[in-house]
């Protein structure tokens, strides 16, 4: 039995080492303008929550956040929503990142992962 050939797929697709056309299920994100809207505004919002806990020594919410923007702006929708689920958990009852930075910084990021969350589920559920 001949051996297989390293770095090939059982497609026999080169593997690159790319995950985003092997793991994508549904549209591509640019196919989606509202949600590659929403998912750019959060990334600019997450830049400044990075900002502010960077300057404010809050170094749990530093590495907590430090990733986001690049994700917010750049992932598929399928894995847009468990990073935009991860920001949201940022703001629970009991430990809030609303508690170590300035409301001007927190409120908008909230509100634009909200808006992505909701642009999310409208594409989920078929509505316009």
């Amino acid at each position: 039995m001949p051996e297989r050939e390293t770095g090939r797929r059982e497609t026999g697709q080169r593997d690159t080492g790319s995950r985003s056309a092997l793991d994508r299920r549904g549209p591509a994100r640019h196919e989606l303008p509202a949600v590659d809207e929403a998912g750019l505004l959060a990334g600019r919002q997450a830049d400044r929550i990075v900002a502010a806990a960077d300057a404010a020594g809050a170094t749990r919410w530093l590495r907590y956040f430090e990733a986001m923007p690049d994700r917010l702006r750049d992932d598929e929708p399928r894995t847009l929503r468990q990073i935009a689920l991860r920001a949201r958990a940022a703001f629970g009852p009991k430990d809030s990142v609303r508690d170590s930075l300035p409301a001007d910084v927190t409120e908008p990021f909230l509100e634009s992962i909200d808006r992505l969350l909701k642009q999310l589920n409208r594409r989920d559920t078929g509505a316009a």
